[in-house]
């Protein structure tokens, strides 16, 4: 399989899902509110995909994301009720509290930096403890995950107000997903035609060569973690805004649809290989795959194993052609 046919591939799958959904349910699927459904939905999820796609492409995983977005919402939303006035019985209760546009900024701002942080932590623990990035972000996981239901002993905060990042709209275009594409064609410019998307490319391809070469490793490594923390930042304002509350289950098993966009859309989870429009191609499949299987009424059970086979065809065709290619 030469590398055109690689790059095709997932093009021609995501043009075959449509296609599927178009025969078996066409007057459901091909609805113009379907489809702004499906990109509304695959903002979420694409905005996380760009900063993981940074991670694997550098061989590195993040496990942590869907718990960390849980984390980033309830604080974001703490800190929105905080800075509108609300009591702390008004806030851990639920009660409804009058937000001004000025606190919901604020509020979202914190939300994605404390995504930034975390993922600065987590890039730290690798670089500097030299742990390997799946036990670092496993562990993480489970410790965003554990903050979150702590935070209001597992109930959510309710920001009622707090409803633009979903439902509100730019020249007609929903906000979500405008995001969505600024945040894809903003990394996937860096990662193609500037030196830290090289320095990238190249510490996934050989760390030992790309730190002999000059390239700063553990500082391109941090940065990574940190702007892919950042992503989820964002991606858990964007879930607190649709649900109008920040769940501490927000996000469980998420890992799972955005590493499979990112691996399907052509990375290597051997590193060194990748690019931002086949985490855009990856992204839009899975969600319409997630899509379509809905309207057939099949069980979100039955989707996690076909998402998981998916991943599993794609790591062992990319092994495939990667063994052919030496």
């Amino acid at each position: 399989m030469n590398r055109f046919t690689k790059q095709l591939l997932p093009f021609c799958s995501l043009i075959f899902i449509i296609s599927l959904w178009t025969f078996l349910e066409p007057d459901t699927f091909l609805s113009v509110q379907n489809f702004k459904n499906v990109l509304s939905r695959s903002s979420i999820n694409g905005i996380m995909a760009a900063g993981m796609t940074y991670i694997i492409i550098t061989a590195g995983i993040d496990l942590s994301v869907g718990s960390m977005l849980a984390m980033c919402g309830m604080i974001g939303s703490v800190a929105m009720l905080g800075f509108s006035g609300a009591s702390l019985a008004e806030i851990t209760g639920g009660s409804y509290v009058e937000m001004t546009s000025g606190t919901m900024i604020m509020g979202s701002l914190v939300g994605i930096a404390v995504g930034g942080l975390c993922g600065f932590a987590n890039g730290m623990l690798i670089t500097r403890l030299k742990l390997a990035p799946f036990i670092v972000t496993l562990g993480m996981m489970s410790i965003f995950r554990g903050a979150a239901y702590l935070m209001n002993d597992g109930k959510p905060f309710a920001v009622s107000d707090y409803a633009w990042l979903d439902i509100g709209t730019v020249a007609g275009i929903p906000s979500a997903v405008l995001l969505f594409f600024a945040v894809l064609g903003a990394a996937g410019f860096v990662l193609k035609y500037t030196p830290f998307g090289r320095y990238t490319y190249a510490i996934g391809s050989n760390v030992e060569t790309a730190f002999h070469a000059g390239i700063d490793v553990n500082k391109v490594l941090v940065t990574i973690y940190t702007v892919a923390g950042i992503c989820v930042g964002l991606a858990a304002m964007i879930t607190t805004s649709r649900a109008s509350t920040s769940q501490p289950t927000a996000g469980l098993a998420l890992e799972l649809d955005i590493i499979a966009a990112v691996i399907i859309g052509g990375c290597s989870p051997s590193g060194g290989k990748g690019t931002m429009t086949g985490t855009v191609i990856g992204t839009l499949l899975i969600s319409f795959l997630r899509n379509g299987l809905t309207l057939l009424d099949v069980s979100t059970n039955i989707q996690l194993v076909v998402i998981g086979g998916i991943i599993l065809l794609a790591v062992t065709t990319d092994q495939i052609a990667t063994k052919r290619e030496k």
